[in-house]
């Protein structure tokens, strides 16, 4: 790809869990009555069909040696106006943001988002880890394109604070942003083992590049 051709890169890299991350694919086959391993609306019986599974290994040696060639190639790719957005968790977001820095500069960081979201067991050992990271980083902070008219608006939290015109509009997201994860059954899985949602995605897309633009996941 040529060099500044793309409005916005999203890179959603491994997270070095040390784990192998896998899931497994599957569909639900209507059967006759009596048959198949769980029961659906209305009391119809279904066969749950195995389709195959994705998986990867998530550990690493020198996860910003895997990591660097990454983020030199999206500097390259994006235009002046252009931002980057690395999805990552508490296990190396704050190793990635250095090597970010070294390779955009300390002044094109926007804004360090985090994802939290409430799914999933809870240790004891300590406070449960409920939340990713996501790094902002601007081409060219003077030139850097943010739409925030197209940005969906969220509920206030106390609405009968600010007035029932404000109350209605609703109100700018933070840099914290609530959003579940993708439900294992739902319509939106894909069976893809670490896949983000649709709506975390769509606000980054609607924020950072314009109608029409290109949106490059490397």
């Amino acid at each position: 790809m040529a060099d500044e051709s793309v409005d916005l890169v999203y890179l959603d890299p491994p997270f070095n869990t040390g784990k192998r991350q896998e899931r497994e694919r599957t569909r639900a086959k209507r059967v006759e009555e009596g048959g198949g391993d769980r029961t659906g609306f209305g009391g119809r019986r279904y066969e749950t069909v195995r389709l195959g599974s994705r998986s990867f290994d998530d550990a690493f040696d020198d996860y910003l040696g895997f990591l660097k060639p990454f983020l030199v190639e999206s500097r390259r790719l994006l235009n002046p106006s252009g931002a980057l957005y690395l999805h990552l968790d508490y296990r190396e977001a704050h190793y990635a943001k250095v090597l970010l820095d070294e390779i955009f500069g300390r002044e094109c960081f926007v804004n360090e988002i985090i994802w939290a979201y409430d799914y999933g067991g809870r240790t004891k050992k300590r406070w449960p880890a409920k939340h990713d990271t996501i790094l902002f980083y601007a081409k060219d902070p003077d030139r850097n394109l943010f739409n925030t008219d197209e940005v969906e608006r969220i509920p206030y939290m106390a609405p009968g604070l600010v007035g029932k015109e404000k109350a209605a509009r609703g109100k700018l997201p933070t840099d914290t942003w609530w959003h579940t994860i993708v439900s294992p059954t739902g319509k939106e899985k894909l069976g893809y083992p670490t896949q983000k949602p649709l709506g975390v995605l769509k606000r980054i897309v609607a924020a950072s590049s314009p109608p029409g633009g290109l949106v490059v996941d490397l």
